[in-house]
């Protein structure tokens, strides 16, 4: 793909399995770069990457040659396996089933990255499942209450 030009910017968001705190601060960096690495690994470049206790966005330029669910899978799989190989959590770590992604152009990166690095501030206001409805709104993305991040009951 020699003479394939590309620009996307993808924002993911996704979510701890039953949208439990389970990202503790003293490892949530090394998850960070773990997860740049599953990505830079794959030939993407990241953009911006936090989150809270419950879950992470993370801002990529993606190159058209691997698709978003490919992507996702190897993220949430080699992540969720290296946490629990790690013994970071006291029970078996996984990541909610699916995700958001969103495609943003390059003048709104900026914005977007910041928005991103203020996630601690940012939820001291907006539960997740608000700010997650909000995103979902404002792409005009149709959804089903249903099939939104489940709390543990």
């Amino acid at each position: 793909m020699a003479n394939t030009y590309t620009q996307i910017h993808i924002h993911f968001v996704f979510a701890v399995k039953y949208r439990q705190a389970a990202i503790h601060t003293n490892w949530k960096n090394d998850l960070y770069k773990y997860i740049s690495g599953i990505i830079k690994n794959n030939n993407h470049k990241v953009l911006a990457i936090n989150g809270i206790s419950d879950h992470v966005h993370i801002l990529i330029g993606i190159r058209p040659a691997q698709s978003i669910s490919e992507l996702m899978k190897s993220i949430k799989q080699n992540s969720s396996k290296w946490i629990n190989e790690n013994k970071f959590t006291n029970i078996h770590f996984e990541w909610q089933e699916g995700y958001g992604a969103f495609s943003y152009s390059k003048s709104q990166l900026s914005a977007v990255a910041d928005y991103i690095e203020n996630q601690e501030e940012h939820h001291k206001k907006k539960t997740f499942k608000e700010e997650y409805i909000n995103f979902l709104e404002k792409f005009e993305v149709d959804y089903d209450e249903k099939f939104i991040f489940k709390e543990l009951i």
